[in-house]
């Protein structure tokens, strides 16, 4: 990439990234940020911190992979800054429509995202990754863990929350 951050070019390629891998940075904010508005205000916060960091890219890495670790550690800082300044516990909103026939899987899904919510930073940001098909070896990647760890925690969490959704079913 160009090192000038403001020039046509280096415009013209920011903006077609992120016209095409939006909804990494869309999937992150909706899980780190239940509120709209605040959501909205992550959004721009990662789309700051990417054209910022944009000049650095390198491009023998996935661009995904790139966008994924600036969205995750933006919103995590974020999540940090919100959660100290609020000490609240927000659901998070689902974004899939509700009809009669489906509305049983709705009332799982938000259980599987209020469960979600409930996991600290890097659980979070592990099962997010792991919920989009990523590999171990990719999910290492980003997050700057082995591929080992990254594993052995999908599984332990995995098995944190069959335990606490079986729990919360059957009360």
């Amino acid at each position: 990439m160009n090192e000038k951050p403001h020039d046509t070019t280096t415009a013209q390629a920011f903006q077609e990234v992120i016209a095409t891998h939006k909804g990494i940075l869309l999937k992150v904010a909706k899980t780190y940020c239940p509120d709209l508005t605040e959501r909205q205000d992550l959004v721009q916060e990662m789309l700051l911190q990417i054209w910022l960091a944009f000049p650095r890219y390198n491009a023998q890495f996935k661009i995904s992979t790139w966008l994924y670790r600036i969205a995750l550690n933006v919103a995590i800082s974020f999540y940090r800054k919100n959660t100290s300044q609020k000490n609240q516990q927000a659901v998070l909103q689902s974004t899939w429509q509700s009809t009669e026939e489906d509305s049983e899987k709705n009332t799982q899904l938000q259980l599987l995202e209020q469960l979600i919510e409930e996991l600290n930073e890097l659980d979070k940001a592990l099962i997010i990754l792991y919920l989009e098909d990523k590999s171990h070896a990719e999910i290492a990647e980003i997050l700057g863990l082995s591929t080992t760890n990254v594993a052995s925690k999908i599984g332990r969490i995995k098995e944190k929350l069959k335990k606490k959704f079986s729990t919360l079913k059957t009360d």
